[in-house]
Order: structure tokens, then C-alpha cells, then sequence
């Protein structure tokens, strides 16, 4: 994430790449040629003559030209990052997940002075679940009713450590924590949650989640996790009910190089179907508005309510209700 956050940095007008930190001599002088990952292009020699490079995090706080710390760290070095960051008095950009629990995310939101601590969860700034998002907060569909969430990977073989609780988390930690994050958003926090699925180690590892709400004629479920079956690496999408309009989307990429896509389509009470353009867009174009966000953010502006540390922390929460209910097999209270 490093790397597709440096390409943002390069094509955004509102912020400013000045300085980064890296433990590897090699990478300080240039040669990110060894990133690879399962999105993005693969990483390359980069120009670092205009910017200050630091072997260690406490170096770079003491650059006065950084006003924020852009963290792209394993999630277990989050939390601890995160406070040396806030007690430095830079503004944090966080990579999603906040933390690896809930109680530790909701007190390091708690630590952050307004806006200070932003969480980055992209989703909200991909144009389909830009829409959603939008739609939920605007009601120009009217109230909305409920909606089922998909996000599915092959197996993870690039994370060695990919389900140990105490480094990356699992796919409710990893994965999920951003349908999580994105329910919390259009619901709110919901009041509780029943969980099904299986496990491996100590963590789910494919899941079905149904949540409720204070409104018992809200539906909401969630599907997540790992797929043992490494020909479909990827795969997610919505389908969200309104009053007076369904939304739908879905993405799949199979390792043969093909993808099924199902565009944005809005279904409209009165039976018209809409299938709404958005402009061209490339790995990083979501990246871009995201940190357009945060630097709003530290120019004064209200926080974005996408990188709003509260509700990052809430969506870890979820995830922890959502792991209880699993191990226990009974309706958990998120209260």
C-alpha cells in the first residue's frame, strides 16, 4: 500500500509527498523494484532526490516540513505508530484496519484531537460505493431499507501470517473490516449480530454475518473470507435497497486473467433501469481523492466522514461482535 499511495501522492494537487521512512537502506535510496501485492502495478526505482528519508519513525517526527504521517505498516505496528504519531502532534492517515480490536482502535480515536486521526477505508471513494454512500446520506432514494455485502478472496499466499490474530488479524480484520466499515456507515452501528461460518486458528476464516438494527424491518447481511480455491483471487460487490431504488454492483478477477463485472445499476421503484458513467479511472484515481480528503483535513476542514477515526473504530468493533457470535454460535450485542 506504500507503493500505490506514493503513485496518489505523485497525481494529487492537494498533497505533498516530502518525506518517507523505510528500515531498508535500498529502499531509502530509491529501489522499491521488490513491492508486489494482489492490486496495483509492481513497484519501481524512484527518484529521492527532493525528499527527506529516514531509517527510523522518531527521525521523521522531527521534520518539521511533515504535517501528516501517511502510515502504510503492517497492521500489528498500527496502534504503536499511530500514538508516537498523535503525541508528536502530526495528523495521522492511517491504512485501514485502525487497529486489530476494537477497544484498542475506539481508544486511540478517543486520543486524537478532532480530525487528527484519519483511517484510510477506500472504499468510500470508489465512484460505485461513492454513490451508495451518497444516495444514504442525501435520501434522494428515500430511507434506506437493508442490503447484502460480498468481499472474498483465494487464498492469501503473499501474507504468510494472514490469519494469525496478534500480526494481520484474518479476513475479518484484513477484509471484511472494510464491508464493516461501509455498513456502519449507511446504518449506523448495528444494535447486534448472529455469525456462522469457519473457522481456522483462532479467527473466521469464511463467514455469513446477519446484523440488526434498532428498525426490525432492516435486513442486512454480509458474506466474507477465504475461498481455498486460488482461481478466483478477488472478488466484491453490494446489492442495497432503498425505498424507492435498489443499487447493485459486483466485481470478480480469476487468475486466468478474465473478470466478471456487473456495473453500477440503480433499479428504480417505477421500473427504470439506470446504469450511471463514471469517468475513466486507474489503480490509483480512488488513492488520489483520498488523500485529497485528508489534506482538506489539515488545511481545516471538517473530517471526511469516510476517514472518520470513530467509525473506523466502530467497524473494528463489528468485527469483533462478529468473531464472538462465530465461537459462541449465538446473537451477540455490539452495545
Amino acid at each position: 500500500m506504500g507503493w500505490i499511495h506514493y503513485l496518489a501522492y505523485q497525481a494529487s494537487g492537494q498533497a505533498e509527498l516530502v518525506a518517507f521512512c523505510s528500515r531498508d537502506a535500498a529502499k531509502r535510496a530509491g529501489d522499491w523494484r521488490g513491492i508486489q501485492g494482489n492490486f496495483g502495478p509492481p513497484g519501481e526505482q524512484i527518484d529521492v532526490s527532493g525528499l527527506n528519508t529516514y531509517a527510523t519513525l522518531d527521525q521523521m517526527l522531527q521534520d518539521p516540513t511533515v504535517d501528516l504521517v501517511d502510515i502504510c505498516l503492517p497492521p500489528h505496528l498500527h496502534a504503536e505508530t499511530i500514538a508516537k504519531c498523535l503525541a508528536a502532534g502530526k495528523y495521522v492517515l492511517c491504512e485501514k484496519p485502525l487497529a486489530l480490536d476494537g477497544l484498542t482502535a475506539a481508544k486511540l480515536a478517543s486520543q486524537a484531537a478532532p480530525g487528527q486521526l484519519m483511517v484510510a477505508h477506500i472504499l468510500p471513494f470508489m465512484p460505485e460505493f461513492q454513490m451508495l454512500v451518497d444516495a444514504a446520506r442525501d435520501g434522494r432514494y428515500g430511507k434506506v431499507l437493508g442490503g447484502h455485502f460480498k468481499r472474498l478472496i483465494g487464498p492469501p499466499d503473499w501474507i504468510p501470517d494472514f490469519y494469525d490474530v496478534d500480526s494481520v488479524g484474518g479476513p475479518l480484520i484484513d477484509l471484511h473490516v472494510h464491508d464493516a466499515h461501509l455498513i456502519c456507515m449507511l446504518f449506523g452501528m448495528p444494535r447486534s449480530v448472529f455469525t456462522r461460518g469457519r473457522m481456522r486458528a483462532q479467527t473466521a476464516q469464511y463467514f455469513e454475518s446477519t446484523f440488526a438494527t434498532s428498525d426490525p424491518a432492516v435486513v442486512i447481511s454480509a458474506t466474507g473470507g477465504v475461498i481455498d480455491q486460488p482461481g478466483r483471487p478477488f472478488t466484491h460487490g453490494f446489492e442495497v435497497h432503498f425505498e424507492k431504488a435498489t443499487l447493485r454492483h459486483e466485481s470478480a478477477a480469476y487468475s486466468d486473467g478474465t473478470s466478471d463485472v456487473v456495473p453500477l445499476v440503480i433499479l428504480h421503484a417505477d421500473g427504470r433501469v439506470e446504469r450511471p458513467q463514471f469517468p475513466p479511472a486507474d489503480a490509483t484515481t480512488a488513492f488520489v481523492s483520498e488523500l485529497d480528503a485528508a489534506a482538506a483535513t489539515v488545511a481545516g476542514q471538517a473530517v471526511h466522514p469516510a476517514l472518520d477515526s470513530t467509525n473506523a473504530a466502530d467497524a473494528l468493533r463489528l468485527c469483533d461482535a462478529q468473531l464472538q457470535s462465530l465461537k459462541q454460535g449465538c446473537i451477540v450485542s455490539t452495545a
